[in-house]
């Protein structure tokens, strides 16, 4: 679930339109107990998009909003704009867009809110939440034992991870046997964790470990493959295919998808009830179509979901 585009920017300009190439690949399944964030995204930048959902407001899903969120009529979202095309900077190097803003806006259209993302770094978003500067979070997070023991998780998409290497695979690069190699990861994924422990498989059997090159931001990581300065890298699997897709040639995928586990929009641990508000706002969306449309519209149909859950 990280503004990831910001670094690979002029990059990206080259490869495909502006702000969607190089800010994929990046892991959506962040560590929270960090709160440091690079440089690019501390200077944290802000998007009001209006929740423009197919749906009107539903009247039983907006009375269990906060009443300090129904006061203000607008729903503080904290998301790393790094992560094509779940989450990026448009064009104009401020508003945030892609599949989860879509769907967000959708579900705050059911809650009769309007969705204001504020750009942040990945590895202090649930901390953000926590803390009250953020109403939820919204940037692609895995849901897993260790953040749901910090926050609510509404699971509403469902991705695994992907390897992927220059075109050609020069490096003959195989996931399970990386020892030696330098290998990209964004920080604060649950990829790091993959790879940390990849790495201590090779040094327990007596090779060398595998040189990782941890970024702030994914689309950094992906810069880094590209140029060489990495020899693979591993992210979330629809934030890596799509890097594939936008680097025209440049890249493929290596292997497999693996370890898929739902996304889950971060709620405030307090506020179950408006949690399950949430999951029942993604059904509506379900229904009226606006779910699968935004889905469709960043080519991530094969995440789709039909249980949103809080917690599961």
């Amino acid at each position: 679930m990280t503004s990831r585009l910001r670094p690979a920017a002029a990059m990206v300009a080259g490869l495909a339109t502006a702000g969607l190439a190089l800010s994929a690949c990046g892991s959506s399944s962040l560590d929270t107990g960090s709160s440091s964030s690079s440089s690019s995204s501390s200077s944290s930048s802000s998007s009001s998009s209006s929740s423009s959902g197919s749906g009107a407001v539903d009247p039983a899903l907006a009375a269990k909003v906060p009443a300090k969120i129904k006061a203000k009529g607008t729903i503080v979202v904290g998301s790393d704009a790094s992560y094509a095309p779940n989450e990026f900077l448009g064009s104009d190097g401020k508003t945030v867009q892609g599949m989860d803003v879509d769907l967000f806006n959708a579900v705050a259209a059911k809650l009769g809110l309007k969705a204001e993302f504020q750009n942040a770094g990945f590895d202090t978003i649930i901390l953000g939440v926590s803390s009250g500067k953020y109403d939820i979070g919204v940037s692609s997070f895995t849901i897993n034992d260790q953040r749901k023991k910090q926050v609510n998780m509404v699971s509403y998409f469902n991705a695994g991870t992907q390897w992927a290497v220059k075109k050609g695979n020069p490096k003959k690069v195989d996931p399970a046997n990386a020892c030696g190699l330098s290998i990209g990861v964004q920080k604060g994924t649950t990829q790091l964790d993959d790879l940390t422990a990849r790495s201590k498989k090779c040094t327990d059997a007596g090779k060398p470990a595998i040189k990782q090159i941890v970024e702030q931001d994914q689309s950094k990581v992906t810069a880094d493959l590209i140029s060489g300065k990495a020899d693979a890298m591993l992210a979330d699997s629809p934030v890596c295919l799509y890097a594939v897709k936008q680097t025209n040639g440049q890249l493929e995928a290596l292997g497999d998808i693996y370890d898929s586990a739902p996304y889950g929009i971060v709620v405030p641990k307090a506020e179950t009830d408006f949690a399950q508000a949430i999951a029942d706002a993604l059904k509506a969306t379900a229904t009226d179509g606006s779910y699968k449309a935004a889905l469709s519209k960043w080519g991530n149909d094969s995440g789709a979901v039909t249980d949103f859950a809080v917690n599961p």
